[in-house]
């Protein structure tokens, strides 16, 4: 479900030709101290919490572990149409009416009476083709109940996020993230802009999932082997009694993001 994904082929080209042009970029940048590094991967210590993880999506790419707490969600935003639209499908046969958005698409690849579409992308304002995640909450969501984002928008989670308020932030119960660009996370502007987003998101939320996405496979970076895509679940802090660090990868219910690439475990240090 990814921002830019209205062609499998093309989103291919597309992401081989960034990871070249940031390949060359990072050939000729300074790196960081490891203990630099070491402190942002600390930030993604996923935690056990007193609510059971469910899986909604289905199988492989598209599908999400969520805690389950969905009663009472009043709407979903999901920035990023893909070809299936399978974890938004089950969201709204649970009744929550799910808003999506991209502008690298004409529409869903199916009808529903609870989707909404707007051919945009998320950014971190509101101009041309790009909305922000406060204004796009603020001209659907419902004025009470909690609601769930789900955001694979490749890379732009950055910037979007660091410009929504700690208020509309506030309205989501869970936050189901893939993080974008982690094999950069020794290049001191990265590694600024990622453990910015990491705390930010810590002081409201709780991490209760971890999963890296195969399509890439991992990355040395300071002597460790780092997932370029991870994805990330969080849960409001208000909404947990307890939790834990996790000790056990991965899940039961997790799943291999792409069946014909190899897949990989989380490294040591997240266990």
């Amino acid at each position: 479900m990814a921002q830019t994904q209205g062609d499998p082929m093309a989103l291919s080209w597309k992401r081989l030709r960034r990871r070249l042009k940031t390949s060359l970029r990072l050939m000729l940048s300074p790196s960081i101290a490891r203990a630099d590094v070491q402190r942002v991967l600390d930030l993604m210590t996923p935690y056990t919490v007193d609510k059971p993880l469910i899986r909604l999506g289905g199988d492989g790419d598209g599908g999400y572990l969520l805690p389950d707490d969905l009663d009472g969600i009043a709407a979903c935003f999901s920035p990023g149409v893909s070809v299936t639209m399978t974890f938004d499908s089950e969201i709204m046969a649970r009744g929550i009416p799910s808003f999506m958005a991209d502008a690298s698409v004409e529409g869903l690849v199916e009808d529903h009476p609870l989707a909404t579409f707007d051919k945009l992308f998320l950014g971190p304002e509101t101009r041309d083709e790009f909305i922000s995640l406060d204004d796009w909450v603020a001209r659907y969501a419902p004025a009470d109940g909690d609601l769930l984002l789900q955001m694979d928008i490749e890379g732009a989670e950055y910037d979007t996020l660091a410009a929504a308020s700690d208020a509309t932030l506030a309205r989501f119960r869970i936050i189901v993230l893939e993080l974008h660009g982690l094999d950069r996370v020794a290049h001191p502007a990265m590694n600024k802009t990622i453990g910015g987003l990491l705390e930010r998101l810590n002081r409201h939320f709780v991490l209760c999932h971890v999963h890296p996405n195969n399509y890439y496979p991992p990355a040395q970076v300071a002597g460790w082997e780092v997932p370029p895509l991870l994805e990330l679940t969080y849960l409001r802090r208000d909404r947990v009694a307890e939790a834990m660090p996790t000790q056990a990868f991965p899940h039961p219910l997790d799943q291999t993001n792409v069946p014909d690439r190899p897949d990989f475990a989380l490294p040591k240090f997240w266990r």
